[in-house]
């Protein structure tokens, strides 16, 4: 098995940064009126279907301190498998946000209220995300629901290291409104 090089910030202090994913074709063109932290409401439209989440987390760097102000980006499909991009035929729910941006707060805790991920053609549930700092990009990543089947059809997840899968495979677990899901992000600034 080939040695990892972690960056020299994380072989110090031992943790690992979050790994990288692609963008995939669907990251929005223009990023919509309606980009806040509820993806369940698009503008004044209520209730788009589907399973509601809460999925939220934590940004540090690599000697685990928060980066206030970060900015969190997430995109995902709506309940169908489809996403708000051209790319997609149009044939997203209006009443799904699908993309979302939060700051994160001094802590470095951000949340977003959307769906549980859905599978569509190809791929298993996931949901995009992206982290900024002022006008650098640290990190593109995708998350998965721990446990769900398709994750060992889906290639992209099976192409991650067994390490990677545990960093980027989180469960979605019951919560009172919904289900909750626990993403903590660690980037190397």
């Amino acid at each position: 098995m080939p040695t990892l090089l972690l960056p020299a910030g994380a072989q110090q202090t031992g943790r690992r940064p979050t790994p990288s994913q692609t963008e995939g074709p669907f990251y929005p063109t223009e990023p919509p009126r309606d980009a806040d932290a509820d993806l369940l409401r698009n503008g004044d439209q209520l209730a788009a279907p589907g399973q509601p989440a809460w999925v939220g987390g934590t940004v540090t760097d690599l000697r685990g301190r928060p980066l206030a102000g970060a900015q969190v980006e997430i995109w995902q499909c709506d309940h169908a498998g489809h996403y708000h991009h051209p790319g997609d035929g149009g044939r997203a729910d209006p009443r799904f946000q699908g993309f979302g941006r939060v700051a994160a707060d001094a802590q470095g805790a951000w949340r977003f209220r959307t769906l549980r991920p859905v599978a569509y053609s190809g791929r298993t549930p996931h949901i995009h995300l992206k982290v900024r700092q002022g006008s650098r990009e640290l990190l593109t990543t995708q998350l998965y629901v721990e446990g769900d089947p398709g994750n060992a059809r889906d290639g992209l997840w099976r192409s991650l290291s067994a390490a990677d899968r545990r960093a980027l495979t989180v469960p979605f677990r019951p919560a009172p409104d919904g289900l909750q899901a626990s993403f903590p992000i660690v980037v190397d600034t």
